[in-house]
């Protein structure tokens, strides 16, 4: 008898078996890998060579996030006007190609400003590529779908060597400043190719004929379903609070990692972007044997673990305070643990949120959601400027409450919902 014929893993099957906006959005994503995300390992550091200071970095934070919660608002109305795939190209565009210009020429504290308030407009992308990316695929694959968001962001920090070498070459702020100029370049191309290849989502086509003839007011006064279907849902409102936490903790691990490295522990520049580097292949080979292998109908024990590890990760952050063999040693560990509990909180807020949202109401909800998320982020950027000036380590003190409340909510959810996902 023939043997039967080796199962392919999961996740490959689920990309090889990728169709339509979902192999568009998802082909194109690793093109962040050329583009902005060699400059993000320096981006608070090349703030402090224009000699802004902790607060001020945690100011534009503020901005950034304030700017996300005024275009998260308006959002779902834009997106139903225009439709996903016209709001992706045109506002993709004034979020990331057009900041990564005056990122390049930044003169000091107010072009970055500018700067962070166009880039909140990817907010709008935010919603607009999501339903793009899940309108039209097969709802069973939703989790999957989500790894390959992330693992596609992981992947392009293989290419972190490219930013030390410029850094080793030319010293960090003219690096840096070409980098944009590069990174503006890739994200316009990566952009054009997002919507050549894509199509106006089928409820999109619905949402953007029963809008056309009604104005962004209109519409904002028509969701007023939306918030009602919030409200009856549990599961909804439960996605939304571990979305708060998890943007939270990622905006102050984003902002002030580097910072705590760079200044506290001590890693020369030109090695900062090899740590992002270690813990994006450590997250993707954790997709590909821990992740991949999450139930979407048990959530709950996965989430603790996500919690749990992301909590250890800045305990032993904290913990370091020199670049010796064990600083490094230490370091390691904790990108260990943050790569396993950010991978998976990130992939499971997603799908929670893609779960438990009425796909009629997908850009109301998410709009409200979105919006829900940056109002209650935006004091953090600040408030963890002002704690990063006192002491280096309490940002992610900060961060470890916030997560031990994330076990805390999901305790009380599924002691209250125990055959909910």
């Amino acid at each position: 008898m023939m043997k039967k014929k080796k199962r392919k893993h999961p996740l490959l099957e689920t990309l090889i078996g990728l169709r339509g906006n979902p192999r568009a959005c998802i082909y194109t994503e690793p093109m962040w890998g050329l583009s902005i995300n060699l400059c993000l390992p320096y981006a608070s550091v090349y703030m402090l060579t224009f000699g802004m200071n902790d607060i001020e970095v945690g100011i534009i934070s503020s901005i950034y996030m304030f700017s996300q919660m005024i275009f998260a608002l308006i959002s779902g109305a834009i997106i139903d006007k225009m439709g996903r795939r016209k709001s992706t190209a045109i506002f993709d565009f004034l979020a990331w190609s057009v900041p990564c210009l005056i990122w390049a020429f930044s003169q000091g504290f107010w072009f970055f400003v500018v700067a962070a308030l166009l880039n909140g407009t990817m907010k709008i992308t935010t919603i607009s590529w999501d339903c793009l990316l899940v309108e039209d695929a097969p709802k069973d694959k939703i989790t999957q779908i989500y790894s390959w968001v992330i693992i596609s962001s992981n992947l392009s920090a293989l290419f972190a060597p490219i930013s030390s070498i410029l850094v080793a070459r030319l010293t960090l702020q003219p690096a840096i400043r070409i980098l944009y100029i590069n990174a503006f370049i890739i994200m316009t191309i990566k952009i054009l190719l997002l919507n050549k290849f894509s199509t106006e989502t089928a409820v999109g086509k619905i949402r953007r004929e029963a809008t056309k003839n009604m104005s962004l007011t209109e519409i904002l006064i028509g969701y007023k379903s939306a918030v009602k279907k919030i409200g009856e849902s549990r599961g909804t409102k439960f996605a939304i609070v571990i979305s708060i936490l998890v943007e939270i903790v990622g905006m102050l691990g984003m902002t002030f990692w580097q910072i705590i490295a760079s200044r506290r522990i001590g890693v020369p520049d030109t090695l900062l972007p090899i740590f992002p580097m270690v813990k994006s292949v450590l997250a993707i080979f954790l997709f590909f044997t821990v992740i991949a292998h999450i139930n979407q109908t048990k959530l709950k024990w996965p989430l603790y673990g996500g919690f749990i590890s992301t909590a250890i990760s800045c305990l032993l952050l904290i913990s370091i305070d020199n670049t010796g063999i064990w600083g490094y040693v230490i370091l390691s560990v904790s990108l260990l643990f943050e790569a396993l509990g950010i991978s998976v909180l990130h992939t499971l807020r997603e799908s929670l949120v893609a779960i438990h949202v009425d796909p009629a109401e997908r850009s109301g909800i998410m709009a409200i959601l979105q919006t829900t998320v940056m109002l209650v982020s935006v004091p953090f950027g600040y408030i963890g400027g002002v704690l990063s000036d006192i002491s280096r380590i309490l940002p992610f003190v900060l961060s470890i409450g916030l997560l031990l409340l994330g076990i805390l909510v999901t305790a009380v959810y599924y002691k209250k919902n125990t055959n909910k996902i």
